[in-house]
């Protein structure tokens, strides 16, 4: 079954040249990859199309760019993967595996987080048992899914934060998502940046508001 990786970025020129070498294996195999630029300031459209890649623009907003990569995308498979996350070997084969028949259509990967804080690793098990809990996803751990579910869900849904929840709990209804124990690699920047424990904080309190109802437009306020 054919793959379509799709990458929203935004001015990520400087991350692009390791994230070229690490996307040419893909590539070679055959896979499908396509950038999906908010409105990058730095060049990096450009970048992308020189290393041969596909990009496709849109309004700024990950579901909204994720949405319009979908949209050019040919592949059976579809492989939604942030910028600063890599893939473990093999990824292609255990997506395939993970959604022949029918008992998954739709998963994710373990997520391991990279920095130097020891609370970065902590964190990552408790997002892996959490998503294997509830069947709940986040974009830190690569999703994927069938091309077609993805289409009768109509996509991500278009809000400017949770939309990996939301999705996750649409898709959810249909099947239990493939839980890939193999992990994708994702930058603990943000956790640094911000502070840890902070971070967590505004996460879970982010998390419980919209289990709670609110409003993500004013979730995406509290987070920015």
């Amino acid at each position: 079954m054919n793959l379509s990786i799709i990458i929203p970025m935004l001015n990520e020129a400087t991350q692009l040249p390791e994230l070229f070498a690490h996307l040419l294996p893909y590539q070679r195999a055959g896979c499908e990859i396509v950038f999906a630029d908010g409105g990058s300031t730095d060049g990096s459209p450009e970048l992308a199309r020189i290393a041969g890649y596909q990009v496709v623009t849109s309004a700024r907003g990950r579901a909204l760019q994720m949405n319009a990569g979908a949209a050019v995308a040919s592949g059976e498979l579809l492989l939604f993967l942030h910028a600063d996350t890599r893939l473990p070997q093999g990824a292609s084969h255990h997506i395939a595996q993970a959604l022949r028949g029918n008992k998954h259509c739709w998963g994710r990967f373990d997520v391991c987080i990279t920095g130097r804080p020891f609370m970065l690793r902590v964190i990552a098990r408790m997002m892996n048992w959490r998503s294997c809990l509830t069947g709940i996803a986040t974009g830190d751990q690569a999703m994927f899914m069938r091309r077609d579910v993805f289409q009768n869900l109509q996509g991500f849904p278009e809000q400017p934060l949770m939309e990996d929840i939301e999705l996750s709990k649409r898709l959810k209804q249909l099947t239990r998502p493939a839980c890939i124990h193999h992990c994708v690699t994702t930058s603990g920047r943000r956790w640094e940046t911000r502070g840890v424990w902070p971070t967590i904080f505004l996460m879970w309190r982010l998390r419980w508001a919209y289990w709670r109802g609110a409003d993500a437009n004013e979730l995406a306020g509290l987070y920015r």
